[in-house]
């Protein structure tokens, strides 16, 4: 079996929902750190801070983790990301560590920060890094939350973490500079990705995740479609392979069935009927499994 390490806070309802979906329903109760899932490959489940998951994964704390690419390379773990993942703590797509200032600075690029600045961030080692590259010596504040509050009044510039740059914002700064994107990844110890037996379940689970984030992004058809307008329906079919079409039983008509993106699927539906297909079914998808 399997131990895994599943992150707390702004990733743990998207976590819970993906999880859930891949029927790997993790059941606690809210004060439980020490939670379960049934199933036959994984034994230890924790809920931790994304911050320390991939040190923890690392010294083989846990043989898996789910957290930030950003705090792998803000820790520096030494951790195989099996994969992306590609979700945030609103739903779908990834986030970005920006340098953002206060809106009234005369500041448009981040290479106008002038030096001395005073930067807070919770990314120390990464903007440590990345203001040295730009060769601007900065004075580097660690922060542990509302990093966005403390400009201008305590700091001149802040290093955060973002989706659309709204709370920024809101709080009157203005990005001026972009040092990474960021995704939610599933990371593995070293050691047990090269054991094949865990390998095996990583590789399963990781199937698993992947098939509910896939599915998410597409649904089934299924409709009956006479005869004389099967070629016209089938023309207008986007299909990921080919259309199932079967011959229905006493009568000249066909059942087509075909998984489609659900994205524009409600234009697809009415060109299908106009087309001649006849009682469309949109059908949600669980899986969707390579």
């Amino acid at each position: 079996m399997i131990s895994i390490a599943l992150p707390k806070g702004s990733l743990e309802q998207q976590t819970l929902h993906l999880f859930r979906d891949a029927d790997l329903e993790v059941k606690r109760t809210d004060r439980d750190y020490n939670p379960r899932i049934d199933d036959p490959r994984i034994g230890k489940v924790k809920i931790l801070r994304p911050q320390e998951i991939p040190l923890y994964v690392q010294m083989g704390y846990f043989d898996i983790g789910i957290s930030g690419l950003d705090w792998v390379l803000e820790s520096g773990a030494d951790v195989v990301e099996v994969a992306d993942l590609s979700y945030s703590k609103t739903g779908e797509g990834n986030v970005k560590i920006v340098v953002a200032v206060h809106r009234d600075e005369e500041i448009e690029d981040v290479r106008q920060i002038r030096p001395g600045s005073r930067v807070t961030t919770e990314y120390p080692r990464i903007t440590k890094r990345f203001f040295e590259d730009l060769g601007i010596d900065v004075q580097l504040f660690p922060s542990y939350g509302a990093s966005e509050a403390k400009v201008p009044d305590l700091m001149d510039v802040v290093v955060d973490l973002t989706e659309t740059g709204s709370t920024l914002r809101k709080n009157g700064l203005k990005i001026v500079g972009r040092i990474i994107e960021s995704h939610t990844a599933l990371l593995a110890n070293r050691g047990s990705w090269e054991d094949p037996i865990k390998r095996k379940a990583v590789q399963e689970i990781a199937t698993l995740l992947l098939g509910v984030i896939e599915a998410r992004h597409q649904v089934l058809l299924s409709m009956n479609v006479p005869a004389s307008a099967l070629d016209r329906v089938i023309e207008a079919l986007p299909a990921m392979k080919k259309p199932t079409v079967s011959r229905l039983h006493g009568i000249d008509y066909f059942s087509v069935q075909t998984v489609v993106a659900k994205g524009g699927v409600n234009m697809l539906i009415t060109h299908l009927k106009d087309a001649g297909a006849e009682d469309i079914i949109e059908i949600p998808i669980t899986k969707v499994i390579r």
